[in-house]
Formats: structure tokens, sequence, C-alpha cells
């Protein structure tokens, strides 16, 4: 008996009835051989980690454009955070870690340079729209290994896709999503943890808002900083999942209240503030120049993408090429393209 086999035995005598498991995963996109040594959401885990795409996250705004500081997160940071948050909810709930896992490494791989920005932008430009989840999908089916894609399982992609639901409800029903395994809906919750407690520590760094200018409710419930807030958020999911039967993620009333309120707060403090948006409105002058110029220029597509794809294609590419930028590339890229150089030989 090879070692993976072991680990999915493994799985079978420890994981909860309603955890996800390696060996009865819908499969992949195309069929192929299994490791011997990991089960398939670990070597999906895996993968993913050797990405291009998630190397080039550390160098993504997750709320602050370019910031001078060391401390600030990052796409990449943000994602280590949620897949820190996700994998301690599986483990005390017994869902499968490795899965959990791999969809929080993964769910932010189709972000666009400038965060919510360059995603705004691509989505009024491209006929059919844009959305990063459906973004990063795209990059693990297609894009990933020079077109090859990565080739992950079912519940992995079904995870990546569905991670967000914007300002919506983050917890589903019972029954609400039977696409969507628990281990993915985890990595939904851990998301939205991660990002109002991280972002609201950014935004008191960057001197935007102070600590006392927190609801009272939040400051009641989940405290003001953010050990504290995320260890409320988990052990209140913890506690009120384990009360229930396990098949559905559960938080209280007054902890679900008080996250609801600081992301608005979030909204309309920090995402919408006029001092942090005025670099977003200048970046989005950037992604659309280089869209345009990507779609109706030849000699620069071949330039930076390679061989002209079909015509009716080409949109589709150009936001391709562009959401897989970082910041300070696609800056690169404009300086080069539309601004002036003194002429002279030295």
């Amino acid at each position: 008996m090879n070692l993976r086999r072991r680990l999915e035995l493994r799985e079978d005598q420890w994981l909860s009835p309603f955890a996800a498991r390696s060996a009865a995963s819908r499969g992949r996109l195309k069929p192929e051989d299994e490791c011997s040594l990991r089960p398939s959401f670990q070597h999906d885990r895996d993968r993913i980690l050797y990405s291009k795409a998630f190397r080039r996250l550390k160098h993504k705004t997750q709320v602050f454009l370019a910031p001078t500081g060391d401390h600030y997160r990052t796409r990449l940071t943000h994602t280590l955070e949620v897949a820190q948050i996700a994998r301690t909810l599986a483990r005390g709930l017994k869902l499968n870690e490795d899965l959990t896992e791999a969809i929080a490494l993964g769910h932010d791989l189709g972000h666009t340079p400038f965060g919510h920005a360059g995603e705004s932008v691509l989505n009024r430009l491209l006929p059919e729209g844009f959305h990063h989840w459906e973004q990063s999908l795209r990059v693990v089916d297609v894009l990933e290994k020079d077109g090859q894609g990565l080739n992950l399982t079912h519940e992995v992609r079904m995870g990546i896709q569905g991670h967000s639901k914007g300002r919506g409800q983050f917890l589903a029903a019972p029954g609400e999503e039977p696409g969507l395994t628990l281990e993915a809906q985890l990595v939904r919750a851990a998301d939205v943890m991660a990002y109002i407690a991280h972002d609201t520590d950014d935004a008191a760094r960057g001197g935007v808002i102070a600590q006392e200018d927190l609801p009272t409710l939040v400051l009641q419930v989940l405290g003001p900083r953010l050990s504290r807030q995320i260890d409320t958020m988990v052990r209140d999911l913890l506690n009120q999942t384990l009360a229930g039967d396990g098949n559905c993620l559960l938080m209280s009333p007054q902890v679900t209240e008080a996250m609801w309120e600081l992301r608005e707060f979030l909204y309309q403090r920090v995402y919408d503030n006029l001092e942090v948006h005025a670099d977003f409105i200048k970046a989005s002058k950037v992604i659309e120049e280089l869209f345009e110029r990507l779609v109706k220029d030849d000699r620069f597509y071949l330039a930076q993408v390679g061989e002209l794809p079909p015509p009716g294609e080409r949109p589709r590419r150009a936001a391709d090429y562009i959401a897989g930028m970082t910041d300070r590339y696609a800056l690169s890229l404009y300086e080069q393209t539309f601004l002036p150089r003194p002429w002279g030989r030295f």
C-alpha cells in the first residue's frame, strides 16, 4: 500500500462524516495518474503554491496602493492569513485541511493589479464582464503552465470559483449551495474574517481611521485589535457549528452582526475614502489605456503577449495579460509605453 492510500484511509478514520474525502473526489478536468505520495487535494495545494500566479500575489495591492511601509498587507499576505484561519477552522471541525488550504491559497489568483479598481475597469471594458473569482478559475484551468493549466480537482476548482459573495451573506443556509463543499464555504467565511480584521489594522496603521472610530458594537463584541477580533470570530464559528449537527456552518447573531457592521464601516471609511481612492482613479487610467493599446495595436500586442489571437478572442486575451500583471509591472509598462523619455546617446 503506497503512502497516498494510507493517508486516504486516515482521512476516513479521522474526518467528520460531512468532510470531503480525497479518495472520493469527482476528479480532474483531464484524467491523470494520481501521485503515490500525496492525496489529490494535497497535490492540488502544492501545485498552486508553486504556480507563477501565486508568486505574483506578493506585488499586488490588497487595500493600499504601493505602500511604502513594510508591514502593510499585500494580496499574498492576505492569502496566507486566509489559509491560516481556514485551516484552524477545518482542523477544529474535522474537515479536510488539505482541500481547505488548496482553496484558500488559490482563491485570489485571478486578482488584477491595483485590487478591485483594476477589476472594475476590466469588468467595464470586457463585453462579458470580468470578476476575479472567475478569473482565478481561468488561471488554474487555462493560463498557468503556459496554457496547460494546473488540472486541479473539481472540489478545489469549485471552491475557488465560489469563494466570494461580495457584500452579501458569507454563510450559506443548509442545502443552499449543494455544489460547494463545507471546506469551500469555510474558506469564504475565513476570507471575510481575514480582510475585515487586517484591513482595519492597515487602515489604522495608515492613519485613515483610529481604533476608537470603530462602531460600538464592533468594539464590544469583536474587540479593538486584530488578534482579539480574529480569535472571537474563529471561536464563535467553531462553537456554534459544533453545537449544531455539523452539516452547516453557523455563527451567533451577535458576532455575525458585528462582522457586518465592521465590513460596512470599512466600505464607508476606508474602501470608498477619497484619500485612499484617489490613487486608484489614476490606476484605473493605467489599466484602461494598456487594455486599449493591447486590443488595437498589433505591434504592441505581439511585443508583449506574442502571437495574435483570433479577433474575437483578443479582448479576453488582453484582459488575461493585464490581470496577471503585478502593480509595479503595470506601472512600468505604462511608463515605457505612454510617457516620454529624454532623447540622447550616452
